[in-house]
């Protein structure tokens, strides 16, 4: 078989494609896009879902309470899920997290209006403590962009995973180190994502998850993290065995 052969086999093999890391406003300050216009975008790209992992940081919520902080930030994921629903695109629920304590950044996959509410009063926790008194078995906990200027990559032990492929335009993730720092040290699960926020400089869909199945749920996509059983796509054309 020839590698253009091979490569036909590994994606008919793996159909689905999936975001894991895409942001819209106004949840995510940063970002220029509308939920629906996130939507729209992915789906004129042939994607079959996306993973909404807007900013989940405490000064972003701070003159609203509890209750009004969590419908604040599940009203974009909402508009986009049933935006989605309507255009055929799967939009799954994820969290982009922030503890006080630095500027590391976690998606939490496997995400429910429940663990939103549950996470608000952990901000000041830092991950250590975090890891060890808030258990989210059905979820995965991934470090974004461990190797971004301003990030500290922290240890396999406290993570699930990491993100080695962050592929954000104005950012050097080091993604190179990246994945060759997630096998020398073992972490157990490895992400890509386009960390798409911005309009016109053409970086909307150059990353996707590509899978077997496409997941029912932010949950099974968490297992499906887990089992391994998936490969990266890269520029809408390369394809990556993590």
């Amino acid at each position: 078989m020839n590698i253009n052969d091979f490569k036909a086999t590994l994606a008919k093999e793996y159909p689905f494609r999936i975001e894991l890391h895409a942001h819209s406003r106004p949840v995510s300050p940063c970002s220029e896009v509308s939920p629906k216009e996130l939507v729209d975008t992915y789906k004129a790209h042939n994607y079959d879902a996306l993973v909404l992992t807007n900013h989940y940081i405490r000064y972003l919520f701070k003159d609203l309470t509890k209750e009004e902080a969590v419908k604040y930030y599940l009203n974009d994921f909402k508009e986009a899920y049933e935006y989605g629903e309507q255009v055929g695109l799967k939009v799954y629920l994820g969290i982009e997290y922030r503890f006080d304590e630095n500027n590391n950044d976690y998606i939490i996959y496997g995400a429910n209006e429940e663990i939103v509410a549950r996470i608000f009063d952990c901000f000041d926790m830092g991950l250590e403590k975090f890891r060890k008194e808030i258990q989210l078995p059905d979820s995965v906990f991934i470090q974004a962009h461990p190797l971004r200027n301003g990030c500290i990559l922290q240890s396999a032990d406290l993570l699930d995973g990491i993100e080695t492929l962050n592929l954000h335009p104005g950012h050097n993730g080091q993604v190179g180190r990246a994945v060759r720092i997630a096998d020398k040290e073992n972490y157990k699960i490895t992400t890509i994502g386009s960390d798409f926020h911005h309009k016109n400089v053409d970086h909307e869909a150059v990353s996707a998850l590509r899978t077997k199945f496409l997941p029912k749920d932010s949950f099974e996509l968490a297992k499906l993290l887990k089992s391994g059983d998936y490969i990266f796509e890269i520029g809408e054309t390369s394809l990556i065995i993590p």
